[in-house]
């Protein structure tokens, strides 16, 4: 897998891409890092991610708490899900010691490009894109592009399998 590009109609199509798209293809020990800007639909996306890995939940964003573990109910991998949006420094992230648990879950970095890819060399990126204003859960945001790019000699076997444009 190198790059694969789609275009998300709503809030319901992200959390979709999540569950149907991105939670197939991860696995114990991967890195995930989620960009896009506020209210383009990061924290939904990883809702969906959430859904497919079949944690427990509900996976909010843990913005003030910076990380959040949500244990798996089917015995896959937890999802680990950070909130870098707070973090100042190469530092802050090392001390949440995530490298500690990398290698038995999931985890997904929000506001992590350009300081969570310390901690693999093998990693997804997760680009979203408005293609006008909006917040994705008003239900008034219109569409997102949603760009996944695998990074490392573990993505590069990995294929993805789903339509182009997600949503009604």
């Amino acid at each position: 897998m190198t790059h694969i590009s789609l275009t998300v109609k709503d809030a319901q199509s992200m959390r979709e891409v999540g569950e149907g798209v991105i939670a197939p293809l991860v696995r114990a020990g991967d890195l995930v890092i989620v960009t896009g800007e506020l209210g383009a639909g990061k924290t939904t996306l990883v809702q969906g991610i959430g859904a497919g890995l079949g944690v427990r939940g509900p996976v909010t964003s843990p913005t003030f708490i910076i990380a959040r573990t949500h244990p798996s109910e089917v015995g896959g991998p937890s999802l680990i899900h950070v909130d870098a949006y707070r973090l100042g420094s190469l530092a802050e992230l090392d001390d949440l010691d995530l490298d500690a648990t990398l290698d038995e879950a999931v985890t997904v970095v929000e506001w992590g490009e350009d300081l969570a890819e310390v901690l693999s060399d093998d990693r997804l990126h997760v680009a979203i894109h408005r293609l006008r204003g909006g917040d994705v859960r008003d239900g008034d945001g219109g569409p997102r592009t949603v760009e996944i790019r695998g990074i490392g000699a573990s993505w590069a076997a990995r294929t993805v399998a789903g339509p182009k444009e997600v949503g009604p």
